[in-house]
């Protein structure tokens, strides 16, 4: 299996659900992961699970990632999201926190536990006959940066590819992605490594491989409200050129596509809960927005969302107006690792 395109859509909790996993992937990334999702929900179908787990069907590769400290758990988690059409499953063991990593002895907890680390990429790739990945932390502290020691076990184990996110766990997401100590792990294996963690911009992208020698980049928090910018990432990155923003009226027609998805997938009353974080990510940038984020928050009713967006957007479109995308967020990216 090859990803064509290197630019891939980051696991964020609560962000790239299937509607947004689909959208980016239409748009031109190259790949798309699941939210996390916990192996022992999998196994008992939790619900709301196996929606998460649900496959994009917008053609490529549908990627679930999963977290777990168990390793039979974990790869019958595993043979049922590939029996639900899963082509790629990716092992979280980036996941900083409190519930997932102390609570369970999951996610970046396992960086601390090698021999398990090892004992679940092993029973995970034995248990599939689709390529595993593993997503991870430079470390657990700065003291026990140990992800090129894990990228070797990895590869032993059968991993295919492995993408580690510039901090520790005892970072979470505050100070800067150490993109240089990424090239350690470049060095220590033969796996594909893809660079993660503060990748906000087409020059952070080649910034972000220049330094780690990385052959791809994941990208979280860069996508909030711009599911099309994986591509302008990959575009930049294969012939130096910067692809426009869509026009207005284009991000327009997204935004309202982008919403009647999730209306569908989740329900109207869930769905219009939902929505309401990426409508604000949409309108970042635009002049009124913050009024725009305060009033939409407050409705109740689709129509009232939609008659607002209609006013909101078509006025600045008369306008000519153009959005900024902001080049840092301040909010931190709900990334699963």
């Amino acid at each position: 299996m090859r990803i064509d395109t290197p630019v891939i859509l980051a696991p964020m909790s609560g962000v790239t659900d299937l509607p947004f996993r689909r959208l980016a992937k239409q748009q031109g990334a190259g790949m798309v992961v699941s939210e996390m999702i916990a192996s022992w929900a999998m196994i008992r179908e939790n619900r709301n699970t196996l929606r998460m787990a649900e496959v994009d069907g917008a053609g490529g590769i549908s990627a679930v990632q999963l977290a777990g400290c168990e390793p039979r758990a974990m790869a019958e988690a595993a043979r049922l999201a590939v029996d639900r059409g899963a082509d790629l499953i990716d092992i979280n063991f980036g996941c900083p926190v409190k519930k997932v990593a102390v609570g369970q002895s999951a996610g970046s907890a396992l960086m601390r536990d090698e021999a398990a680390a090892g004992a679940i990429l092993e029973a995970t790739v034995r248990a599939v006959n689709v390529p595993v990945t593993l997503k991870m932390r430079t470390g657990w502290d700065h003291a026990t940066r140990n992800a090129p020691r894990l990228a070797r076990i990895a590869e032993a184990a059968g991993i295919r590819m492995v993408t580690v996110h510039g901090r520790t766990r005892q970072q979470f997401y505050n100070g800067t992605a150490d993109w240089d100590f990424i090239a350690e792990v470049k060095q220590a294996t033969r796996l594909p490594v893809i660079v993660n963690g503060d990748i906000l911009t087409e020059d952070d992208a080649a910034e972000a491989l220049a330094r780690s020698g990385g052959d791809g980049v994941m990208i979280g928090r860069g996508c909030y409200g711009r599911p099309w910018f994986p591509a302008q990432v990959a575009q930049f990155l294969r012939s130096g050129k910067r692809q426009a923003e869509p026009s207005l009226a284009a991000q327009k027609a997204l935004l309202v596509a982008h919403y009647a998805a999730m209306l569908s997938h989740f329900g109207t009353e869930a769905g219009l809960r939902l929505a309401r974080k990426h409508l604000g990510w949409y309108s970042r940038g635009l002049p009124g927005s913050a009024e725009f984020r305060a009033t939409v928050n407050g409705l109740s009713e689709v129509p009232a969302v939609l008659a607002l967006i209609d006013r909101f957007y078509d006025r600045l479109i008369a306008a000519g107006a153009v959005r900024t995308p902001p080049a840092r967020d301040p909010v931190p990216a709900a990334e699963a690792a």
